[in-house]
């Protein structure tokens, strides 16, 4: 159960903040220099902040502040997607840069609404900064502990790491989470080399072209 919450909980993270991070990259691509100055600062302070800052900053905000109940799933989820977000729109961003910036305009010239532009033009020029933002999400969500140790609660979700954590605490790992953590490594190694194969064959393919 412990597993399947913290895959679960990997995705959903992962999910929303790509939704979340592409849309703040494309918002903040086509706004003006001070907006994207603004933006792309306050994108770096959950980047170059300690976890452990970042989880205990939540944790008052969302817990004391608001009130909210520590067994709730909200400021896990909150706190992991503040984690994540950030290095999606700096996979996104980069891809963006290299885009033409006038395909967009030219497709509303030409009729196209803006939500038809963005589906047919922008999203498949960013679609591997995309895929490679969520596999990172992904990883950094199974990965942290600092955020989900102050945001999980007294009763809440408890992930791989902290249940890790845990039994480290009681004497020493047992064999079954350390082949288990050697499972997942190799899984998330897999999905990178796959993920940068198809980003260089795509490199190769706009070359050709």
């Amino acid at each position: 159960q412990m597993i399947f919450g913290t895959i679960f909980l990997a995705i959903v993270v992962a999910t929303l903040s790509t939704i979340l991070g592409t849309a703040g990259a494309v918002g903040t691509f086509y706004s003006k220099k001070n907006v994207q100055r603004v933006v792309e600062l306050g994108n770096q302070i959950p980047v170059v902040n300690a976890d452990v800052v970042t989880g205990f900053s939540i944790c008052i905000l969302l817990i004391v502040f608001f009130n909210m109940e520590k067994e709730s799933f909200i400021p896990l989820l909150i706190g992991q997607m503040t984690l994540c977000t950030p290095f999606v729109y700096l996979q996104v961003m980069p891809r963006l840069q290299q885009m033409d910036p006038h395909l967009y305009e030219a497709a509303l010239d030409l009729g196209a609404t803006p939500f038809q532009a963005l589906r047919k033009i922008i999203i498949p020029e960013i679609r591997p900064g995309m895929i490679s933002g969520f596999i990172l999400a992904f990883t950094l969500s199974i990965d942290d502990f600092a955020v989900t140790l102050f945001t999980q609660g007294t009763e809440g979700l408890q992930t791989l790491s902290t249940y890790i954590y845990a039994d480290a605490r009681k004497g020493g790992l047992t064999p079954e989470l350390r082949s288990l953590s050697t499972i997942i490594f190799a899984v998330v190694l897999l999905l990178l080399i796959i993920v940068n194969i198809r980003a260089k064959r795509a490199a190769k393919r706009k070359q050709a072209l």
